[in-house]
């Protein structure tokens, strides 16, 4: 799968039509807040659901759905971890901002990751991603899909830089280490479906340090 600095059509469309996975939703969100010129098709998707759904014809509920729905606001939710405190840091894009992180972990030389608590899918979840300036994230590829966005700094790949607001899509098929090119830190927020596999034996060797 190629990399790209903005979602796909595809992606964008099941965005504005509620069916992607939370995960991969916040990470799509935060592109779309850092880069308002990706919205139209966002909203054209919108759009088009509403106009399929006016002309869908009405279908009668079952007996007792109206129930089941009020029943369902008095589950609690279950989290993994302790919830820690909603996170109010103004630095952050809107839709990371009511959302509670975890605490900065360290995840190799000059790389630290955090937890984005709630939003999960099975083993797809949310991080947030800080590396250091001039250092580079373990060469890794992918044990399922990675949906990445900037949210400050710029790291360059074999494919060209990626700065505030661009998108990275990548799948097992792409192997690549990011390198922080900017100045500052590089912050992103990422959708991690399964660990990051890291290659050779220098890899293997280094796996269980390396947790993402």
């Amino acid at each position: 799968m190629s990399l790209r600095r903005q979602p796909s059509e595809e992606r964008l469309l099941a965005y504005a039509a509620g069916t992607l996975s939370a995960p991969e939703a916040v990470v799509v969100a935060t592109h779309l807040a850092l880069k308002p010129q990706t919205r139209p098709w966002a909203d054209l998707g919108r759009a088009v659901g509403g106009v399929l759904l006016d002309d869908a014809e009405p279908v009668a509920l079952d007996a007792g759905a109206r129930e089941a729905a009020l029943a369902r606001l008095d589950v609690p939710v279950a989290f993994e971890e302790p919830v820690p405190a909603k996170s109010a840091d103004p630095s952050l894009p809107e839709p990371l901002r009511g959302l509670p992180l975890g605490p900065w972990r360290w995840a190799g030389p000059g790389v630290h990751v955090r937890n984005v608590i709630g939003p999960r899918d099975g083993d797809c979840r949310v991080i947030l991603l800080r590396i250091a300036p001039g250092q580079c994230a373990p060469r890794h590829t992918h044990g399922g899909v990675e949906l990445t966005c900037v949210i400050s700094g710029a790291y360059a790949t074999e494919d060209g830089v990626f700065a505030q607001g661009d998108f990275e899509e990548a799948d097992p098929k792409v192997t690549h280490q990011p390198r922080v090119v900017s100045e500052e830190a590089c912050l992103c927020v990422a959708a991690l479906d399964g660990q990051i596999v890291l290659p050779g034996r220098l890899g293997r060797l280094l796996a269980p340090f390396v947790k993402l």
